[in-house]
């Protein structure tokens, strides 16, 4: 089946009724050394620096998820209403235009990543910034960086993940700067833990680093990165865990660190593996292993005995948009105008991404569940539906990177751009939290 010029990440035969999705390591391997580890030892000093700005570029490659890794059963299961009227669904709608673009530039906002400064390295079209998100049946305001500031002052916010929860936090960086100048009071010697202060305010925003959100060890041979890690479900990632005492908002994702070979242990013992296709090991499948991480790191958050009325919110899968062909095989994403809404319904029940964002959503409502009369509170930032439209706001090829020319990202999103949306988001969820409990 020929690649659908809609279709997000573009490879071969990736809808075949919901059961399908990429994989780059499983590639005929019949024993002996992994292909991977071959071509890692050969290139491991060309793409460490694209493993410092992408969140896993091997997500994006030309096999397929054996059946039983993705269920056919991609129907997003409905969220709560949590604003306005008790029909409306904030995160299922449409991109209108917005004339009004982007509430920030890249001299206004001087904090803004190298690598998600599309403009400075060479992107001409605008049109990608004049859009903006429309529910079906309410508003949702544009981003008010001064109502934001009131809403969290006295407070403190921790984003957890990957570099797709960076960006992320970069982006409400940007746009809070232009109410307030923060102050940079910490960054960790591999720049992943950040933390920056609103004086004002008395607002303090954070940023943890976090592969897999429980804890993991990179499997090593020869001293050799292989790119394959073991996980266990059943300890944390305490580097993040340990930072939650006195938060109280903490904005948990990940997803995309999960598309390798991977171990996976539970009380002390090997359960299973994904993609690694050994003899004796049982092939669990990376939604286990994503709902099984979630599940640790939401169960943590319930027993947190110093996180009492701590609002966690799970940001839900933020897809990638690669185009004929994968990351390494000359894959791009060129558009300069969001996806229909018609084409990516047409779509919506054969999309591994929806299932994956399903799968967070009942981790969510589970925490929920289990947290009711603790304090505990969770909620959803549920932007995937949303960004399955925006193939054009990625920076493709103008990310900037010297070392890696012709490699496109696909992955993480333009500053100014779509992902500031997810602000807009952000705020409503926090307004109606600080409104359902005064």
């Amino acid at each position: 089946m020929k690649t659908s010029s809609s279709s997000s990440y573009s490879y071969e035969n990736n809808h075949n009724n919901g059961k399908n999705h990429n994989i780059y390591f499983i590639k005929n391997y019949k024993g002996g050394l992994p292909p991977f580890l071959i071509w890692s030892v050969g290139l491991t000093s060309i793409f460490s620096l694209f493993f410092l700005y992408s969140i896993n570029p091997f997500h994006f490659s030309s096999q397929l998820l054996k059946p039983q890794q993705l269920s056919r059963n991609t129907h997003a299961p409905p969220i709560k209403p949590q604003f306005g009227e008790d029909d409306c669904d904030l995160f299922k709608g449409k991109w209108v235009r917005d004339r009004n673009g982007s509430q920030y530039t890249t001299t206004s906002c001087v904090t803004i990543p190298d690598s998600k400064n599309c403009f400075k390295h060479g992107r001409m079209d605008k049109d990608f910034v004049n859009w903006r998100w429309k529910p079906e049946k309410c508003e949702l305001p544009r981003f008010n960086p001064h109502k934001f500031l009131q809403l969290v002052g006295g407070r403190k916010l921790g984003f957890v993940g990957d570099s797709v929860a960076r960006n992320h936090m970069e982006s409400l960086l940007c746009l809070l700067s232009q109410a307030e100048v923060p102050m940079d009071t910490y960054k960790d010697s591999e720049d992943r833990f950040r933390t920056w202060y609103f004086p004002l305010s008395n607002f303090t925003l954070m940023t943890f680093w976090s592969k897999f959100l429980v804890k993991s060890e990179e499997r090593m041979v020869n001293n050799t990165n292989t790119g394959s890690f073991d996980l266990y479900f059943d300890e944390v990632d305490e580097k993040w865990a340990s930072k939650l005492p006195g938060l109280d908002y903490v904005i948990i994702s990940d997803a995309h660190w999960f598309f390798r070979r991977n171990y996976l242990h539970n009380q002390g013992k090997l359960i299973g593996c994904v993609y690694c296709n050994e003899p004796n090991i049982t092939e669990l499948g990376l939604n286990y292993s994503l709902r099984m991480s979630f599940r640790a790191a939401l169960k943590y958050i319930n027993n947190c005995k110093g996180c009492k009325d701590m609002v966690t919110l799970v940001r839900t899968f933020s897809p990638a948009h690669f185009e004929n062909g994968a990351w390494d095989t000359g894959g791009g994403c060129n558009r300069t105008s969001p996806q229909r809404q018609k084409a990516n319904e047409e779509l919506e029940n054969t999309r591994f991404e929806l299932e994956l964002r399903r799968l967070q959503v009942e981790e969510l409502n589970r925490a929920n569940k289990e947290g009711e009369g603790e304090g505990k509170r969770f909620r959803a930032l549920d932007i995937t539906r949303a960004m399955l439209m925006r193939p054009d706001g990625h920076p493709g090829e103008f990310w900037g990177n010297r070392w890696m020319k012709g490699y496109n990202d696909c992955v993480h999103w333009c500053m100014p751009g779509p992902i500031d949306a997810w602000n807009d988001f952000l705020l409503a969820v926090l307004q109606k939290e600080v409104e359902s409990i005064t």
